[in-house]
């Protein structure tokens, strides 16, 4: 067993402020802290073998680092911790996120949906040249060192490969991350730690995930029916299994809805409305227009057992203009052909049609356009949380202080502790929203240390 001094702090000491966590937001609070120079010391401590590993996956296919649209509806991505987090934002939002990027020598770009990027739109630049600042600011960085917990003796107890880890330290930064992507190291196992503390947690659930399509569908078409039609599509014929039938699955499962509307509104009459794209899995559906709802989907589904969304697939065509084109006479052409002919629908939203609706409703033109432009979808379940791009719950924002510093019970460890990241109990969707409000979070963390004590910064 490893254990490092235990020396009071004294005025010629350097406060020993630990960071527990080596993504965005315990490295920002990290680099706020180094910015007191000399009056502390800085240590990083993450149980993977290199800091930032979620990070880098989220750079892999261009690195989303923020988004440019209007505080306004910026801050509304945020739902119901709008009040908790727009705070964090005031004071390090996309504006300064973007010029804190160019300091490090990255330039960024607005994309055509508004999203910014990098210019080369990679993660694994940025993030070498923030840690090369940050050792040059004096920050220790202590891999492959997962946290236990605190000791009787109110020290930071961590497992490494030298053994068992005691540290002292006069305040501590938690940024564990969430219950997703456990291979990263957001595995939740912190949730246990601090509830063993008698702080109360919310539930980690998935985020920003994909769904699982009902069992059961409705009026649902005979196996005959949907044989037939995707036969002409796409020829061959399997047995019928839950969820999507075979033939859906297994010829369509990976594609993109493109252009489609969804909207959503749940039994507390919350609602959602929003034009994208989303993709089909094996299962279900995932996607970005997914997961900017997955928050009222999994809540509803958590409510009432499932959760029924509507499809629009020609969001850009009024009920009355498809009518008219599905009405109109098509002669000896199959349905297939005409809908493609008529209204260039065709492949995937031509599949999905006759996926979910029976043999009257696609014979009828009134039911077949209805359909078209409100195609009721009902999913069943979330997928696993270590599939989904981030978590809900978490540390709840009313268990800590305007600094994110955490109120601990009576008989906690003596030193101070503050939380960052998406261990607390907020959720945002893809687009830059998440990564913006970690960083922030981080930020504020680290300036709530530094209050704490005093601090001067440079």
């Amino acid at each position: 067993m490893t254990t490092t001094s235990a020396l009071p702090h004294a005025a010629s000491t350097p406060l020993r402020i630990a960071v527990i966590g080596g993504g965005p937001a315990g490295l920002m609070a990290a680099e706020v802290l180094s910015s007191a120079g000399a009056a502390v010391s800085v240590q990083v401590y993450d149980a993977m073998p290199s800091v930032g590993r979620k990070f880098l996956l989220a750079g892999k296919g261009g690195l989303n680092l923020t988004h440019s649209e209007p505080a306004e509806p910026f801050m509304s991505r945020y739902g119901e911790r709008r009040a908790h987090v727009e705070p964090l934002l005031a004071t390090f939002g996309a504006p300064q996120l973007r010029a804190w990027a160019e300091a490090l020598g990255v330039e960024t770009f607005v994309g055509s949906t508004g999203r910014v990027f990098p210019k080369d739109m990679k993660a694994a630049p940025l993030l070498r040249a923030w840690l090369h600042r940050l050792r040059g600011s004096g920050v220790q960085f202590f891999m492959r060192h997962r946290w236990l917990g605190w000791s009787d003796q109110g020290l930071l107890t961590f497992s490494s490969p030298a053994g068992e880890v005691l540290v002292q330290a006069d305040a501590v930064v938690l940024a564990l991350g969430g219950g997703s992507w456990a291979r990263l190291g957001s595995d939740g196992a912190w949730v246990a730690l601090l509830e063993a503390r008698g702080v109360s947690v919310a539930p980690l659930q998935p985020s920003n995930c994909g769904f699982d399509v009902a069992t059961t569908r409705p009026g649902a078409p005979s196996l005959e029916t949907r044989r037939e039609f995707l036969k002409e599509l796409v020829g061959g014929s399997e047995p019928q299994k839950p969820g999507w039938t075979a033939h859906f699955s297994s010829r369509f499962a990976g594609q993109p809805f493109k252009s489609v509307g969804l909207s959503f509104t749940d039994s507390q009459g919350r609602s959602f409305k929003r034009v994208g794209e989303f993709i089909a899995t094996a299962t279900g559906v995932e996607g970005s227009l997914i997961y900017a709802a997955s928050g009222l989907l999994r809540g509803e589904i958590s409510n009432e057992g499932n959760a029924t969304l509507l499809l629009d697939l020609l969001p850009h065509k009024s009920l009355e203009e498809v009518l008219v084109e599905v009405r109109h006479p098509r002669g000896s052409r199959s349905l297939s052909s005409h809908l493609k002919s008529r209204l260039s629908l065709d492949g995937i939203k031509a599949a999905i049609l006759h996926e979910m609706l029976g043999k009257e409703a696609i014979n009828d033109p009134v039911k077949l356009a209805h359909a078209i432009k409100a195609l009721p979808l009902t999913l069943a379940a979330t997928r696993p949380i270590d599939e989904a791009i981030s978590s809900a719950g978490g540390v709840p924002f009313e268990a800590l202080n305007a600094q994110l510093q955490l109120a601990l019970p009576k008989g906690s460890p003596e030193q101070a502790v503050f939380c960052a990241g998406e261990m607390l109990d907020w959720e945002a969707p893809t687009g830059g929203y998440l990564l913006t409000a970690c960083f922030a979070s981080g930020r504020a963390a680290g300036q709530g240390v530094v209050s704490h004590f005093g601090l001067l910064v440079r």
